[in-house]
């Protein structure tokens, strides 16, 4: 078999893998991004000229290609990661989106912006120093987050002399601390980002890893499961009625799938009406499909002429969200103020929207030892908390373990219009 014909036919066909970065300051991931763009030819000319000049304006010997993703002035006169940089790329398998995280402390928000989306995060760690702090808080964000996949690429192996002993020793701890989280799909690669080791290109420097490149893995990994394909929900974002003379009487629902699979002919039910017809069709980007499931942009039509409109959503008859206005969530608090008492925000579910006040705080976790703070109750930023919200109407929502994406909420102030808090709903 050529390789060609396992290859998909279209660009747009090809599996899009969405994965993070994180770890500590100076573990490497910018330079690590940057080499993996540089080995899969994945940027252009002009660019590599640019970071080569700005290189040996430097005085340095090598290419730096953290320099590839650093784009922010501050970052660059730094040397650090401060915003989250997305960087995107493809491989005759597989398209990646890369969120570039930051490893600082108070850059937490930062990270879960970025890993809210992922199926996969990448943690780095030093070689030279093991499983530190940040390695604990990173992982504990991408669990709470429910990233289904986590690779721990022990970086700057080069610096250990390629020492199994180190490797294996290091993937022991993280493995301890891996223990108490919950995170299905954990791997390790001994990585050399500056040198190129087990990025893209095999080791010759160690020839004791006898498992796959860091690139191997992220262009074969399975995600196809990562979404709940059993639960329907399809927001609804927009209604759209063309009101031309060859679409006359067409009435579509369009949204992205948020879980299941839906099929013309069956029975699905608007909610919150409760009212139920069948799907007449469905129409994608490409043309009518016979089957469409999550994360697909599609556009329903149903067969009965019912009252819908956007926030609502469609669901099976014998399998619907819970509509409830008292909301518990494990909270992420972004804003530099702390939550005021009794204030109101909008808060922000699927294509739905409502007023809402954090009506009780029941604990803080500390991100270092995941132990729950009951007596401190003043939420700062970067501070992640166990809340209840309580909403002016109904949201049909399930708990984000079950579905990430009706199981997610974000807080907006309403006199600032600043997004200032994410959750995950238990």
């Amino acid at each position: 078999m050529t390789t060609e014909s396992t290859q998909p036919n279209n660009y747009l066909d090809m599996e899009l893998l969405r994965f993070t970065t994180a770890g500590s300051v100076d573990d490497g991931k910018s330079t690590l991004i940057g080499r993996l763009l540089y080995d899969s030819k994945s940027i252009f000319e002009d660019q590599l000229d640019s970071v080569e000049n700005t290189s040996k304006k430097r005085g340095l010997e090598h290419i730096d290609l953290s320099l590839l993703t650093d784009g922010l002035k501050d970052e660059r006169e730094q040397g650090i990661t401060i915003d989250v940089a997305y960087r995107y790329f493809a491989t005759p398998r597989r398209k990646f989106i890369i969120a570039d995280t930051p490893g600082h402390i108070q850059y937490t928000r930062n990270m879960v912006t970025g890993a809210s989306t992922a199926n996969l995060a990448l943690i780095l760690i030093d070689a030279r120093k093991g499983v530190v702090e940040q390695t604990c808080r990173h992982s504990f964000i991408a669990s709470l987050l429910q990233i289904p996949h986590i690779i721990v690429c022990i970086n700057k192996m080069d610096l250990v002399d390629y020492d199994e002993k180190v490797f294996e020793e290091i993937r022991e701890e993280y493995e301890q601390f891996a223990a108490k989280l919950d995170v299905k799909d954990i791997r390790f690669v001994p990585i050399s980002a500056l040198k190129g080791d087990n990025v893209v290109n095999k080791s010759q420097n160690m020839s004791w890893y006898e498992g796959a490149t860091l690139l191997y893995t992220l262009e074969t990994i399975h995600i196809g499961s990562d979404y709940n394909h059993i639960d329907c929900r399809f927001p609804v974002q927009t209604v759209i009625r063309p009101h031309s003379d060859k679409h006359h009487d067409y009435r579509g629902y369009a949204g992205r799938i948020a879980g299941g699979i839906f099929k013309p002919g069956d029975e699905v039910m608007a909610m919150p009406s409760g009212l139920t017809s069948r799907i007449e069709s469905i129409d994608s980007p490409v043309g009518k499909v016979e089957e469409a499931f999550a994360p697909m942009s599609v556009t329903l039509t149903l067969e009965d002429d019912i009252d819908i409109s956007r926030g609502d959503m469609i669901v099976r008859t014998n399998n619907s969200a819970e509509p409830t206005q008292d909301i518990e969530v494990m909270l992420c608090w972004f804003n530099q103020s702390g939550p005021m008492s009794r204030a109101k925000y909008t808060i922000m579910h699927t294509s739905n929207e409502a007023k809402a006040i954090i009506k009780e705080i029941y604990y803080k976790v500390d991100i270092n030892t995941l132990h729950r703070l009951e007596e401190d109750k003043d939420i700062k930023m970067n501070d992640i908390s166990r809340v209840k919200l309580r909403t002016t109407k109904p949201l049909l929502v399930d708990s984000y373990r079950k579905n990430r994406s009706t199981g997610s909420i974000i807080l907006i102030d309403d006199t600032s219009h600043e997004t200032v808090a994410a959750g995950m709903i238990i």
